[in-house]
């Protein structure tokens, strides 16, 4: 059975009872102690962070065996839970419930963890973790695995949308050559070959290329989930206090905040948000803003000095994007 949020605080079972699990996802986005777990597996490129998921649990339990299509990082916080895995071939799903069970998992490995016990587990390998006690309390950092069919469908898609303002190809169809015939429903051959010749004068090849699938990443990989809503601060500051409050304390990202970088472009939660044009001051403000997170009060001191930094941080601040670090 499967009910979804959000729930009243009475509608959790006791800590005791059997055979109930609930999930939160994207808890980084909610509690900054989220955001301190995620920071422990930044060794991983920030653009295949999924998110942080909490699964709270009383003995026996579990959501079943299962498959997930993204890495996972598996720590044990509280209570004990009995792993069990399997790299099967078999994929058919149990017919008829709610969540994607597998129908005939056959164990092949198996562990009780502890906690502090952490388990990894790729993609694609099954898996069923069962609580041994009340209040199990496991945290799931996920790592997606976008398949490259997605990936190249949201790169032709932007190159489609790029070639809107093209004047050149506005062009209409004119066929001038084209012979009276006497098969109208064959596609003509000169078609065929114009259209390919208009391709061919895309250049997709070289630096454009290069742009175009960078910035395509870019934005895809720093999209926020559907679900997520950004805060603006209900009292927001005039830019010239916000200066002199960062300068006192620092400012940091909000947890809710994805935000990527290749080697000219900034880009935040699906926009592109500035590049090396807008000076390589800025540019290299925001690559340490990027990997830290945060700057410190001090780093703010040297950094809001960048006009073109400080003004698009401070448009970030508005729509809840980016917090003032409060004082201790």
């Amino acid at each position: 059975r499967l009910e979804r949020g959000p729930f009243k605080s009475r509608a959790i079972p006791n800590l005791s009872a059997a055979d109930w699990t609930v999930l939160v996802q994207g808890m980084e986005a909610h509690h900054p102690a989220a955001e301190t777990i995620l920071s422990w597996f930044r060794f991983i490129p920030d653009s295949r962070l999924d998110d942080l998921m909490i699964s709270l649990a009383g003995p026996g339990g579990g959501v079943g065996p299962h498959l997930d299509s993204y890495d996972v990082f598996l720590i044990q916080m509280s209570g004990r839970r009995h792993w069990r895995i399997s790299e099967q071939k078999d994929h058919e799903m149990v017919e008829g419930v709610p969540l994607k069970i597998l129908a005939n998992f056959k164990k092949e490995q198996e562990w009780v963890v502890e906690p502090g016990d952490l388990l990894y587990l790729p993609p694609k390998v099954a898996h069923d973790g069962i609580a041994l006690d009340p209040g199990t309390q496991t945290w799931s950092i996920g790592f997606r695995s976008p398949s490259w069919k997605e990936l190249l469908q949201e790169t032709l898609w932007r190159l489609a949308d790029s070639l809107e303002n093209d004047e050149t190809l506005s062009k209409l169809i004119s066929d001038p050559e084209q012979k009276a015939t006497n098969s109208p429903a064959i596609l003509p051959a000169g078609m065929v070959t114009k259209l390919e010749k208009e391709l061919d004068k895309l250049s997709l090849k070289g630096k454009r290329l290069t742009q175009l699938v960078s910035s395509s990443l870019g934005e895809v990989l720093s999209e926020p989930k559907p679900h997520i809503v950004f805060n603006p601060p209900n009292d927001p500051v005039e830019f010239e206090e916000f200066v002199e409050l960062a300068q006192q304390s620092g400012i940091k990202t909000s947890g809710k905040t994805r935000l990527i970088l290749d080697s000219n472009t900034i880009y935040c939660n699906g926009e592109q948000l500035s590049s090396k044009e807008d000076g390589q001051d800025a540019y290299a403000a925001w690559l340490v803003f990027a990997n830290q997170r945060k700057i410190s009060a001090d780093q703010a001191i040297e950094y809001l000095e960048i006009q073109e930094f400080a003004d698009q941080i401070y448009e970030g601040y508005l729509d809840g994007w980016f917090e003032l670090i409060s004082p201790i």
